[in-house]
């Protein structure tokens, strides 16, 4: 996991009321993850963390392009993502994680924004993702046609069982 010191937030260092934030990430930054969906990209993120009385409220936004493999052929393609990250972080006794509040150590302070950045783009990363028609890898489609079933249409269509033809008679008169 990416560790940079440049994704750390020291909460009680944080004076004013709102403090800006800015990252651009790259390939360095999604290669420091282990098995992931996303070999690289570059997306930039920006937003705030805001300082409020007994909580931190973390906003950002992500625009950008990630790569990762095409469902259909299994090249590489860019696909555009934009995500939105919301949190709310609270000093405490011992760190937790859960849906609502994410509970930093209070001795400690310090919010590893890292892995809540890479989270968010990744989830905006479509469930389908593949190229656009004609942008796949030609000798992959090939390959892909050879090995898929026929697909069979109107004009090879199998007579139906006389039996389910005299069913649908019935449907009809009534």
């Amino acid at each position: 996991m990416c560790n940079s010191e440049r994704f750390q937030i020291d909460l009680k260092a944080l004076t004013e009321e709102n403090t800006p934030l800015v990252y651009d990430l790259d390939n360095q930054f999604f290669q420091s993850f282990e098995d992931t969906l996303v070999q690289g990209g570059s997306v930039h993120v920006s937003g705030s963390i805001r300082k409020a009385t007994g909580f931190y409220e973390l906003q950002l936004h992500a625009v950008g392009t990630v790569r990762i493999p095409c469902d259909r052929c299994l090249d590489m393609m860019d696909q555009p993502i934009e995500a939105d990250l919301h949190l709310t972080v609270k000093l405490g006794s011992e760190a937790q994680d859960n849906d609502d509040i994410i509970i930093v150590d209070e001795s400690e302070g310090i919010l590893q924004t890292a892995w809540f950045i890479y989270e968010s783009v990744v989830l905006a990363v479509p469930i389908q993702h593949v190229h656009q028609p004609g942008d796949c890898n030609d000798a992959m489609m090939r390959v892909l046609e050879e090995h898929s079933a026929a697909r069979s249409s109107d004009a090879d269509a199998k007579a139906t069982d006389p039996r389910w033809d005299a069913l649908k008679q019935l449907k009809i008169k009534s």
